[in-house]
């Protein structure tokens, strides 16, 4: 076996998969750079709460959410269109933190661990005699000898590439608000309302986040969001009475469209992808931050092993890393998707919030099969 100690790695996107990558790999490369176009910090259109399951490599790598303010979560609440309530303890737990936050400190670690990180923005990638060539805006012509993309749900990159996800309709919406004001920061909840739902939880600064995702054909029959929510999400109660007897953060409502939970390749061009650039579990899941953050310590995993010769070649650490990453995630992905395509369905979403009133032990079980065990340290 060869080891590959000098090898240069890029990540694309420095978002929760591409940040922990990048410190994971950190000690296993001889240069690491981590290219992201935004700032940091920065707020993102996520629901900001995430499993407990992702705590032991969090830790591993450097960083406890808690020592940031994180809420600590135990309890779950969904709401139904008719204002019925359904409660349950969540399997594992899990903690509140804004993407603000966390983005920034995993940047500052990242940094602190030698991760040459540069503000830019990848406009075309090839690969050429066994090398990646990166086309930036700004810093020119970059090559690397091995590189992951992570740069989220829907990118040029995807377009250039010319991936069959990105072919496809897009027809989601969401929409993100912090407010101050009463809500038990032991909880998550979820509030369904018609066309879409919206998630609830405490997050560092007793601020309390609200993302809600819709779909593109039943807002664009209102005339702004302001109205969608007056005449859509108030007819859920609780909805409205959080909107109402809080207090916004922000001066307006961030939002995203063309969310697409279309399947995605885990390679494409012979760039590891990691993250939403690998696939995305519906937020009505709650767990795409863990899932992420899974999907990095798995491309790093592969990485390392590759780079210490227990992976032969190229083409063999792309077939194990498509292998484990079905393996991790296209469970996950496929409960997600019939969750919500059930949740679509006003009759049957009926039926079933009864069916789990009454039997209310299904939804731990439920929750167990859109989030995965404990992560091992890295």
């Amino acid at each position: 076996m060869t080891n590959k100690p000098n090898s240069n790695i890029v990540i694309i996107g420095g978002g929760l998969a591409g940040l922990c990558a990048s410190i994971h790999l950190s000690e296993h490369a001889s240069l690491v750079t981590l290219i992201e176009k935004g700032n940091y910090p920065k707020h993102k259109v996520c629901g900001e709460y995430i499993s407990n399951e992702v705590l032991p490599y969090l830790k591993s790598l450097g960083f406890d959410p808690f020592e940031f303010g994180a809420k600590k979560i135990s309890e779950f609440e969904l709401t139904t269109r008719s204002n019925r309530r359904i409660r349950a303890k969540l399997p594992l737990g899990g903690f509140g933190m804004s993407r603000y936050q966390m983005d920034y400190q995993l940047f500052l670690l990242a940094k602190s661990k030698g991760v040459n990180m540069i503000k830019d923005t990848v406009t075309s990638t090839s690969f050429e005699n066994n090398e990646f060539i990166l086309t930036t805006k700004g810093s020119g012509i970059l090559t690397a000898d091995l590189v992951i993309g992570s740069f989220g749900k829907r990118s040029n990159l995807d377009v250039k590439m010319d991936r069959n996800f990105i072919k496809r309709k897009s027809p989601y919406l969401g929409v993100k608000m912090h407010v101050s004001g009463n809500f038990p920061e032991s909880k998550v909840a979820l509030h369904n309302f018609k066309g879409g739902y919206c998630g609830v939880s405490k997050v560092e600064n007793d601020h309390i986040n609200l993302c809600y995702i819709t779909s593109y054909e039943s807002f664009k029959q209102y005339k702004d969001l302001e109205e969608f929510q007056e005449k859509v999400l108030f007819e859920n109660d609780r909805l409205k009475e959080i909107y109402q007897k809080t207090t916004p953060e922000f001066e307006k409502p961030l939002s995203i469209s063309q969310i697409s939970f279309e399947t995605k390749e885990a390679v494409e061009n012979h760039i590891l992808m990691c993250g939403d650039s690998a696939g995305m579990i519906h937020p009505l899941c709650g767990n795409g931050m863990g899932m992420a953050i899974r999907s990095a310590q798995l491309v790093s995993l592969c990485i390392i092993a590759y780079l210490q010769g227990e992976i032969p070649d190229r083409s063999a650490l792309e077939t194990v890393y498509k292998r484990k990453w079905q393996s991790n995630f296209s469970f996950r992905l496929k409960v997600g998707h019939t969750i919500a395509y059930l949740f679509r369905k006003d009759s049957i979403a009926a039926f079933l919030l009864n069916v789990l009133r009454v039997f209310p032990f299904l939804i731990p079980q439920i929750i167990k099969m859109t989030h995965g065990k404990p992560m091992k340290e890295a």
